[in-house]
């Protein structure tokens, strides 16, 4: 699960992340960062100016409330994942 948020509102508090970066589908290059001692995606962010970045919801302290999430990238779902009924969702990155 990730979570869209405001770059400026980001505060990491302890750690020093370890990163790696990739080509999007749309031919950007996106920064991810991850755990330096066990390896796990803490948040990405595209490369360059953003207003945004995607946190990873398990990085969090306290679990969101994912019953208003929206769905994004459900071409690409797991097999067994189930969306709820009427749940707004995306095919791939919505515009």
């Amino acid at each position: 699960m990730s979570l869209q948020v405001p770059r400026a509102g980001f505060r990491l508090t302890r750690g020093t992340p370890k990163w790696w970066t990739r080509k999007t589908d749309s031919g950007g290059r996106l920064q991810c960062a991850f755990c330096a001692d066990c390896g796990s995606r803490l948040w990405h962010q595209p490369e360059g100016p953003s207003e945004t970045m995607t946190l990873k919801g398990g990085s969090l302290d306290e679990p969101p409330d994912a019953a208003a999430a929206i769905h994004i990238w459900v071409s690409r779902k797991l097999p067994g994942i189930v969306i709820p009924e009427g749940a707004l969702q995306f095919p791939e990155e919505p515009d």
